[in-house]
C-alpha cells in the first residue's frame, strides 16, 4: 500500500484536498549525536508530512530504517542495538501548531509545535518551537528540539558511544494538496 495513504488514513486528517492544505513525502528529518568517541548524524529524506493551515494540524512519519548514515556499521548499530526499527519501524508526530498572535496567509510565523511525538514506541507530549511559512502553493515548515534517549526507553548501554540528548532537524517543503 502507498505510504502516503497509509499516512493519511492512519491520521485521520487531511482527506480532502483544499487550498489550507499541504503535503509531502520528501520531508527531511535529521539528527545528531555530540558523542566521546564519534559524532554521530543521519537524514531522512523520505519523511511524511502534512499541515492543515485551517485546523492549525500539523502530521509526520518518518520510517526508521530511513536513515542512512556516513558509515554503514552506523546504521547497523541504529537499526538493531537502538532503534529496534524491525519491532518500532516508524516514528510519528501528531499535533496542532499553536500561535502568539492572528497568522495570515501567505507569510512566515514563529509557531509552536504542540502534540504527540512517538520514538522507539513510546509517545509523550511535546513542544517545540517551529517556523511556518507559505507562500503560493508551497509552505515550509522547519524546527530543530533535542530529545532525551531514555524518555523513548533508548538505552545507550555503550559508555559515550552516543549522547543522552539527541538533536532533531526537521525540514518539511511541502506542495498544496
Amino acid at each position: 500500500m502507498n505510504k502516503l495513504l497509509i499516512f493519511t488514513l492512519a491520521f485521520g486528517v487531511f482527506t480532502q484536498a483544499s487550498a489550507q492544505k499541504f503535503m509531502t513525502k520528501t520531508g527531511q528529518v535529521s539528527f545528531f549525536s555530540d558523542a566521546a568517541l564519534e559524532d554521530i548524524s543521519a537524514v531522512n529524506k523520505q519523511a511524511l508530512a502534512a499541515v492543515d493551515l485551517a485546523k492549525a494540524e500539523v502530521a509526520f512519519v518518518v520510517q526508521i530504517r530511513g536513515f542512512e548514515f556516513e558509515k554503514a556499521l552506523m546504521q547497523e548499530h541504529f537499526n538493531e542495538n537502538y532503534m529496534h526499527s524491525d519491532k518500532f519501524p516508524s516514528s510519528k508526530f501528531n499535533g496542532t501548531f499553536q500561535k502568539a498572535t492572528a497568522i495570515t496567509w501567505p507569510g512566515t510565523h514563529e509557531v509552536e509545535l504542540v502534540g504527540k511525538l512517538t520514538i522507539h514506541g513510546v509517545t509523550k507530549e511535546v513542544r517545540v518551537p517551529a517556523t511556518l511559512a507559505v507562500k503560493g502553493e508551497e509552505a515550509l515548515l522547519n524546527t530543530k528540539f533535542k530529545v532525551k534517549l531514555s524518555d523513548y526507553g533508548i538505552k545507550n548501554d555503550k559508555a559515550n558511544s552516543i549522547s543522552e540528548i539527541i538533536e532533531i532537524t526537521v525540514k518539511t517543503p511541502m506542495k498544496k494538496s
